[in-house]
């Protein structure tokens, strides 16, 4: 075993240089107890597969994941988690003890983005299996059992408490509301120094930035009436067509990369009716948050603009044209810096496994806990493809299956510090 003074200077004090850093990940994956972690978890990947099917196979729709998280909540319990609950959001989670350190969330979440009714029967062939959101993220949760399990095997002491998160809500609209309530509201709100997010790609994948997002839901309202025997009234659908024309316009920079959608145009009544209104969903990003609170800027002018624009080219008389604004979608910019421990840490173990660490920038949980000043990292989950897709996939290999096991532990209990 590694011994806790080691790790405490190496994980806790302050970053040491790359090969200092890399000798310590060294040394605890080829410690007695990893190879015992390893042999378990060897032994536990046909129950990986089991319970990734299973949870596959329960629907988990945005804002419906309750079913699935209270079998998760079993789940939890089984693979030997202290103080196993369900908080009022909905988020799963259980407790690993430390020795009297501070606290390291680890959050998979379970919701998909497919809607209520989608068939999620997983179809398997060989070593791959296709199902809507078996990777994205039931892969990752699956990946949080094997894990806990694989540590309770091999009796890992760490310092730092590990909170153990199967949150809701990341997906869409759900606007991250499962990891908000954990780090804003939960009971481990104040006690959360870092987190460490299951939802990306590759190993090798370390996501050190959070893309954010707002996303408005706008809906013009005018009298409406008969497109013949009203005509002249203004009219909802030229001032939603004209934000649109130019919102459209807009110029963003490509460097921090940013960008603008009309997703959802709807509204109206028959062919030959005036509409009495009419909405449009938009979705702004940026890398940066000045960038994005510029177009959110630009965007909100331009809806006033159309409206008083409408209002002056048609007749009132019957009532003007109005346009509401609301936010239904709020993901948070942030960023942990490189240089960061927690990233210096995971980087580590990529480079410890013999591959080449790779950054980036995403829009996943751990967008909350930058946005709050809470070191960050996500990591991946493992191979697969097509997420979001019909035909989602993931393969389930059982040496590529340990390995993603083994990577993602060795790089929490760095991160948590081993005794």
């Amino acid at each position: 075993m590694i011994r806790r003074p080691l790790l405490v200077l190496v994980f806790l004090l302050f970053p040491l240089a790359a090969a200092a850093q890399d000798a310590a990940i060294k040394q605890l994956i080829e410690s007695p107890a990893f190879k015992t972690a390893t042999s378990f978890i060897e032994k536990d990947q046909p129950r990986f597969v089991k319970e990734l099917i299973e949870l596959t196979e329960i629907p988990a729709p945005p804002f419906k994941e309750e079913r699935r998280a209270r079998r998760y909540l079993e789940m939890l319990k089984e693979a030997g988690l202290s103080d196993v609950e369900m908080d009022a959001e909905g988020n799963v989670m259980g407790v690993r003890r430390g020795s009297g350190g501070g606290m390291v969330a680890v959050v998979a979440h379970i919701d998909t983005v497919f809607p209520e009714g989608t068939d999620v029967k997983v179809k398997r062939d060989g070593d791959r299996l296709m199902a809507p959101g078996v990777r994205d993220n039931t892969r990752g949760a699956a990946l949080m059992l094997a894990i806990i399990r694989a540590m309770q095997a091999a009796n890992f002491q760490t310092i730092d408490d590990i909170l153990f998160v199967g949150n809701v809500g990341e997906e869409g609209e759900g606007d991250l509301r499962g990891v908000k309530f954990l780090l804003q509201k939960g009971k481990y709100k104040d006690r959360i120094k870092e987190l460490i997010a299951i939802d990306g790609g590759g190993q090798d994948n370390i996501t050190h930035g959070g893309v954010g997002s707002r996303r408005y839901r706008v809906t013009f309202k005018g009298p409406g009436g008969h497109s013949y025997g009203a005509f002249g009234l203004v009219n909802p659908a030229y001032a939603m067509g004209a934000a649109i024309a130019k919102f459209s316009q807009i110029q963003v920079p490509q460097t921090p990369k940013t960008t603008y959608n009309v997703g959802v145009v709807e509204g109206g009544t028959s062919v030959n009716s005036i509409p009495f209104e009419m909405a449009m969903v938009i979705d702004m990003r940026s890398v940066a948050c000045a960038e994005l609170k510029k177009v959110e800027d630009q965007f909100l002018a331009i809806v006033k603009e159309a409206v008083a624009a409408e209002n002056k080219a048609r007749s009132t008389r019957e009532g003007a044209v109005t346009a509401d604004p609301k936010v239904i979608g709020d993901r948070p910019c942030g960023e942990t810096a490189k240089s960061a421990p927690i990233v210096q840490t995971v980087s580590s173990v990529v480079r410890a496994f013999g591959m080449t660490p790779s950054y980036g920038i995403s829009s996943t949980d751990s967008n909350m806990p930058m946005s709050l000043g809470i070191p960050a990292v996500t990591i991946g989950r493992g191979p697969g493809g097509r997420a979001h897709a019909l035909d989602e996939w993931t393969d389930v290999n059982p040496k590529s299956d340990v390995e993603s096991v083994r990577v993602a532990m060795a790089m929490i209990l760095a991160v948590a510090g081993v005794k």
